[in-house]
């Protein structure tokens, strides 16, 4: 690995003049993004409706890719008319069903210059896919794994178009609740918690991160994962109530603040556009700066903008990473 490129250094921590007040528009503000090729997924409303539109705006060229059409047309359209600029190109894609990933990904024509992975899943209750995986590990993260494995040739070549390639996955303060379960990733054996699975897939999601940047920083492709913060959106239609009274208590009890839409998709954007992130990956960005890093024991509610190791962890990085692709090859 280049040792002024992917560098994987976490101290000092890297800052920016941004903050969690700051929005998607501020972060933007500025930026000349024309010819930059980009799709974000699950862009059909919320964080990746926002985070899409603000991408248009510095004139990038995205593509939403979305399991709602229908939905993500009408997202499209309000880009086009809002912003001037060209309208997204509106691409269907369920990254439950991996003959879905593996059709975008054939479809996709020419280089890519960032890949946002912003889709989400949260479930009340235990759900598999056809292959029999635990639903919202296999929509989080090994959809994302899929996809980022089939465009890898299309982000290589976007690298060596504008010099780095950047692949953004979106995890969230949920992670602390738990690591990956190698022993029963898909939960075979153990009790479902729907809220232990979703923690494992967004810690998966920052994992991505950290071996992504290892494997291809080479390239000149590097990964960063980012908590959005807290935002009401369609993410929580399927919470339980056990879920609900969860988010409530910590709301109360001020280990976060909703945010607006707006400054939720603030944190992708510095991952995607900001120079403090072009030649390093392996991140985890909370509050549009790189989160700090806490012990594995340490409580959600004493460190609400840290990152647990367990999320860093090279070892079992590449241990997801090897996972992942033998799931994928059976």
């Amino acid at each position: 690995m280049d040792e002024q490129f992917g560098e994987l250094t976490r101290h000092p921590l890297i800052t920016t003049h941004f903050d969690g007040s700051s929005t998607a528009d501020e972060v933007i503000a500025g930026v000349d993004l024309s010819g930059l090729r980009a799709v974000v997924t699950g862009a059909s409303s919320g964080i990746g409706a926002e985070t899409a539109r603000v991408l248009a705006v510095a004139g990038a060229e995205v593509t939403l890719a979305v399991r709602d059409t229908r939905a993500g047309a009408l997202v499209a359209d309000r880009i086009a008319a809002s912003t001037g600029q060209s309208r997204p190109v509106v691409a269907g894609m369920d990254l439950a069903a991996l003959g879905s990933v593996a059709r975008f990904a054939r479809d996709w024509d020419g280089p890519l210059h960032l890949l946002v992975n912003n889709a989400g899943l949260i479930t009340g209750g235990l759900e598999r896919t056809e292959e029999g995986w635990e639903l919202q590990f296999a929509t989080n993260h090994l959809g994302h794994f899929a996809l980022a494995w089939a465009l890898h040739g299309a982000l290589a070549q976007g690298a060596q178009e504008r010099a780095v390639a950047r692949i953004v996955s979106l995890s969230s303060t949920a992670h602390m609740r738990a690591p990956v379960d190698f022993d029963d990733i898909h939960f075979e054996r153990r009790p479902y918690d729907p809220q232990i699975a979703y923690a494992q897939s967004k810690t998966a999601n920052s994992l991505f991160a950290v071996e992504a940047t290892r494997q291809w920083a080479p390239e000149r492709i590097v990964a960063n994962a980012v908590n959005p913060g807290g935002i009401k959106t369609g993410l929580q239609r399927n919470f339980s109530q056990r879920q609900r009274e969860s988010l409530d208590a910590a709301e109360a009890a001020g280990v976060f603040t909703y945010k607006t839409t707006g400054q939720g998709a603030a944190t992708t954007l510095v991952a995607a556009t900001a120079p403090e992130f072009e030649r390093t990956g392996g991140h985890y960005l909370d509050d549009c700066r790189e989160a700090y890093t806490v012990p594995n024991d340490a409580e959600l509610a004493t460190h609400p903008h840290g990152v647990k190791e367990w999320a860093l962890d090279p070892e079992a990085a590449r241990a997801l990473w090897s996972v992942s692709l033998a799931t994928l090859s059976r």
